[in-house]
């Protein structure tokens, strides 16, 4: 058995896992998630920008802390859309294995596809796996791994900017998804991460219908923003792009006549973990934490 510290920097949320690996299985311990909007302003920059950067930090120093309390012996931190597409996001890496002493992997987003398979498990024939980023959205099959520069953080920056969107905004944002989206031959679908997630506890059910992610499409869409950070069970960290976010699940299953889906909390991490459990043991002189200020 090993014990790891998994990390999942997205363009929208750091989200840690600490599990223990046995065998190829993860075993959770702990599981968290904090908005960060490490990728604002990066679609239109192409850098990570100051203020993000600070707030991805204080998010690490927490994250570190719980694993070492809980005596993680490995710790990965895996980076994606958003570090992808910035012109300083190797170097941001960098500082953050030096400061943190985590390994650190930035994935392709078809790398990205496979290790969210990977963590989710082997997927039934005629089974979409939907994973909704804040930069991105990786689409899987048992068949295909596919990574769109479509994304919850991404498609508000471009098109969502009225408060609350107009209905050409949510037009323009919805046809964007649709020109993006592949052509796919699928019969079910499972949700992963923070999006799906957030509409899953919004509707308190796991299985996701069509109907219920139209309608709280349109009821998110419909509210301003200072009315939807106050949504129950809505984390109103992601107030700011959950319509963005909900737009995509719609759009997908609706390009793929499909009923609904069905919300996994296995996902990306669970991936980091079983490439965490394979990193060689940690030298105790490697990486010690410092104050090094970041990019």
């Amino acid at each position: 058995m090993t014990r790891v510290a998994a990390i999942d920097q997205g363009t929208n949320s750091t989200r840690l896992l600490v599990a223990d690996v046995v065998d190829g299985d993860v075993e959770e311990v702990v599981r968290r998630s904090v908005v960060t909007r490490l990728g604002e302003g990066v679609d239109a920059r192409r850098r990570l920008l100051p203020a993000p950067i600070a707030r991805v930090r204080n998010v690490l120093v927490d994250f570190r802390r719980e694993a070492e309390q809980l005596g993680a012996e490995r710790a990965l931190l895996v980076a994606t859309s958003a570090v992808r597409d910035a012109e300083n996001g190797e170097a941001f890496l960098g500082e953050i294995e030096w400061s943190y002493g985590f390994a650190t992997r930035l994935l392709s987003g078809d790398e990205e596809a496979e290790l969210t398979r990977r963590g989710v498990g082997a997927l039934d024939p005629g089974t979409l796996l939907l994973d909704v980023g804040g930069g991105s959205t990786e689409l899987s099959t048992p068949d295909s791994r596919l990574s769109l520069d479509i994304g919850s953080v991404r498609l508000t920056e471009r098109h969502l900017r009225s408060d609350p969107p107009s209905a050409d905004e949510l037009d323009a944002a919805a046809a964007a998804v649709t020109r993006a989206l592949p052509d796919l031959d699928v019969t079910s679908a499972i949700g992963v991460a923070g999006t799906v997630g957030q509409l899953a506890a919004l509707a308190r059910t796991e299985e996701l219908s069509l109907a219920t992610v139209e309608r709280l499409t349109d009821d998110l869409a419909a509210m301003p923003l200072a009315e939807r950070r106050e949504v129950p069970n809505l984390d109103p960290a992601r107030a700011p792009v959950i319509v963005a976010g909900a737009l995509i699940v719609r759009e997908t299953l609706r390009r793929y006549r499909l009923d609904g889906l069905r919300f996994s909390v296995r996902d990306i991490l669970d991936g980091i973990a079983m490439e965490a459990a394979a990193l060689p043991p940690p030298d105790e002189n490697d990486a010690p934490p410092g104050a090094y200020t970041c990019c």
